[in-house]
């Protein structure tokens, strides 16, 4: 029986890696994949995924208009398994037709991405795969002080931690870090003067 499922990390906890060495397994195996990403993600160019660890796959680009289902049901091939990375930024219906995929057509799907966004917000896809998923899973990492990170800390060009802007910022280590909820209220006292 197939499954809907959502595996979240910070920044830098290899959900990329994981999503393509999952790729990599199922097609070691002969099942078809269908790989897609939000347009949303432009960071490695349209089309491709690309893992901080210099794992790399063209992928599908789902723009916030298109209806998965309709997607799935153009493919030339019938595929035994969907991967989603950057998860976060589908819509709430596309995160329902992902399990409509999965419940009606029993093709598992699993969805790679961030819980929260730089300002511990959740994001409307990754809200609505916490509601709905059959299975979720942490992808752990650590802050620098070493505990488990679970905030996306963004980050100006003089290292200075941002607490307000746009909701949907594409950047990678330059301008994101997965921090521990401590030191991340500790770097916005220090950068903002606002005690969270």
């Amino acid at each position: 029986m197939a499954k809907l499922y959502f595996k979240f990390g910070a920044m830098g906890s290899s959900k990329t890696a994981q999503a393509l060495m999952t790729k990599f397994n199922y097609e070691e195996k002969g099942n078809k994949v269908w790989l897609i990403k939000p347009s949303a993600d432009t960071r490695d160019g349209e089309a491709v995924l690309m893992s901080r660890i210099g794992l790399g796959a063209v992928s599908d680009v789902v723009g916030p208009e298109d209806n998965i289902i309709n997607r799935y049901a153009d493919l030339p091939e019938r595929v035994d398994v969907i991967i989603c990375d950057e998860c976060q930024f589908l819509t709430r219906e596309q995160i329902d037709q992902l399990k409509t995929i999965v419940d009606d057509l029993d093709v598992p799907v699993l969805c790679f991405g961030l819980r929260t966004d730089f300002q511990t917000k959740m994001f409307p896809g990754s809200q609505r795969l916490l509601e709905i998923a059959d299975s979720i899973t942490e992808i752990k990492s650590v802050c620098k002080c070493g505990r488990k990170a679970t905030v996306n800390g963004r980050f100006d060009e003089n290292g200075k931690i941002i607490i307000e802007g746009d909701q949907v910022y594409m950047g990678g280590s330059e301008s994101y870090e997965g921090l521990c909820y401590k030191c991340y209220k500790e770097l916005v006292l220090k950068d903002h003067e606002i005690k969270l």
